[in-house]
């Protein structure tokens, strides 16, 4: 490998598990279509995947290429509180990305490895500048849905009207998309955004817009036909997903370590019997709901499998005792394991996109209990147009507590009678379709394999022009 040039993409990643997922998934599936890929992150996050990924500092193979790992400093001592604020970390990433990202790339040539393309995800569009400054072509992995996308860019755009400081409840309707109410749009798009660093990084990405020369999309041409079609008129857009179906999961991306003893417990509990509960990585719930949500399920008499990621809550009094073997509560779950066990019958999620493509690449119904970001829009999807969930909650904007018989009521719908048949159905249909997809001769394969042969033209383009401007010189 070392003896030639190989087309070799570097991946630059943001932070937050829900961002570097699919950027590795991506990276490895340019790594099986014979790419060299390089995966960069600050270096706090490359301990965390060493630790838990099953990555070392060594190229590995996978399919007709490999992937390999370089993580840089970010200037803060280990463990230091300000990066779980954005409005702190995110300037301190590009202020030390932006010089260690091109000594990286600059190392890489030096080595017989010259970067031809740079690929990055949401929040850090600084890299599209950086890539600019350099010559290299750059792309963009858009994480969320492509209806969430299309909101971003008719906001950035002044195309149609978004709720302001003087109209804060107007309805919001996009081209070949539901009218989404004031509080079912991106909340980062509200007059006041309670995370105003995130809503700038992604605004910021459009402002660099004509930068990328492609936008992937973590979704399938199926799932929102209407919408990328629309939106493919205005932008380089590419479906490559689901990145969930990921097909090697020697290395994974995985920052947070899962209870893997929930599997042997799901393996004691009939087909479609059981309640899977979480709400990402990053939604913190207050302590009385976290209480409703657990006697809704005591109440509802279901078996149940709870993540619990926040530290912050604690349980009812005589949670445990009531639970025996009924329920099981862990910090963190290997989800994919989780949704396609045959013991789940349904997923009580706050919605996220990575989430949302994991319950319909899974044929699982959802009870949708959005929070904030896309995840509101991602709920109206999930119940009026996906057809594949039942409402439970509105995200923050809602500002109330779902009481514990609602949520039972609820759990009822999605698992049993005519209602809960038919989204199952729904699901299952989606999850036939993103397999097909997938396929080689499908929307996402076929978009994946164009998006390589481009990456391979370009990168024969910029090594032709390094080669006429030496012999110039």
């Amino acid at each position: 490998m070392e003896s030639q040039s190989p087309v070799h993409v570097f991946l630059v990643s943001c932070l937050g598990q829900g961002n570097i997922n699919p950027l590795f998934r991506l990276g490895k599936r340019l790594a099986s279509k014979g790419l060299l890929v390089t995966f960069s992150a600050p270096a706090h996050i490359g301990k965390q995947l060493r630790k838990l990924g099953n990555i070392n500092e060594e190229s590995t193979p996978i399919g007709d290429g490999f992937i390999r790992f370089e993580f840089f400093e970010d200037g803060w001592e280990d463990e230091d509180p300000r990066r779980e604020d954005p409005d702190q970390y995110l300037p301190q990433m590009e202020k030390v990305g932006k010089q260690a990202i091109p000594q990286l790339i600059a190392k890489n040539a030096k080595h017989n490895r010259p970067v031809s393309c740079l690929i990055t995800n949401i929040l850090i569009p600084w890299v599209f500048d950086l890539a600019h400054a350099l010559g290299l072509p750059c792309a963009l992995l858009w994480v969320q849905s492509c209806a969430s996308f299309a909101a971003y860019y008719h906001y950035y755009h002044g195309l149609v009207p978004f709720p302001t400081q003087t109209h804060p409840k107007i309805d919001v309707q996009l081209p070949c998309m539901p009218l989404l109410k004031h509080d079912q749009i991106p909340t980062y798009l509200l007059p006041e955004s309670r995370f105003p660093s995130l809503r700038r990084g992604i605004l910021d990405q459009f402002k660099n817009l004509h930068l990328p020369f492609c936008i992937l999309l973590d979704t399938f041409q199926e799932l929102e036909f209407e919408i990328i079609d629309y939106m493919s008129k205005l932008c380089p857009l590419k479906t490559v997903g689901p990145l969930y179906k990921d097909q090697n999961v020697t290395i994974k991306g995985d920052l947070l370590k899962a209870d893997l003893g929930c599997i042997e417990w799901l393996d004691s509990k009939p087909p479609s019997s059981v309640v899977y509960i979480s709400f990402g990585s990053l939604a913190i719930l207050k302590q009385e709901q976290v209480h409703e949500i657990a006697h809704g399920l005591l109440n509802s008499g279901m078996f149940f499998l709870w993540a619990l990621r926040s530290p912050h809550n604690h349980l009812p009094e005589g949670f445990w005792e009531k639970l025996g073997d009924n329920g099981k509560v862990v910090q963190w779950s290997p989800q994919e394991k989780v949704l396609n066990h045959p013991s789940v019958a349904c997923f009580v999620t706050h919605c996220g996109w990575n989430s949302t493509m994991e319950s319909l690449c899974s044929g699982i119904p959802v009870i949708t209990f959005p929070q904030f970001g896309d995840q509101v829009t991602d709920a109206v999807y999930l119940i009026d147009v996906f057809k594949t969930g039942v409402r439970m909650g509105c995200g923050m904007a809602e500002n109330r507590t779902i009481p514990r018989e609602e949520i039972e009521k609820c759990l009822r719908e999605a698992t049993s009678g005519a209602k809960a048949a038919n989204i199952k159905q729904n699901a299952l249909k989606w999850k036939a379709a993103a397999e097909a997809a997938l396929a080689e001769d499908g929307s996402s394969g076929s978009n994946l394999q164009a998006f390589v042969d481009e990456v391979r033209w370009r990168a024969a383009e910029l090594a032709d022009g390094l080669v006429n401007k030496s012999t110039a010189n």
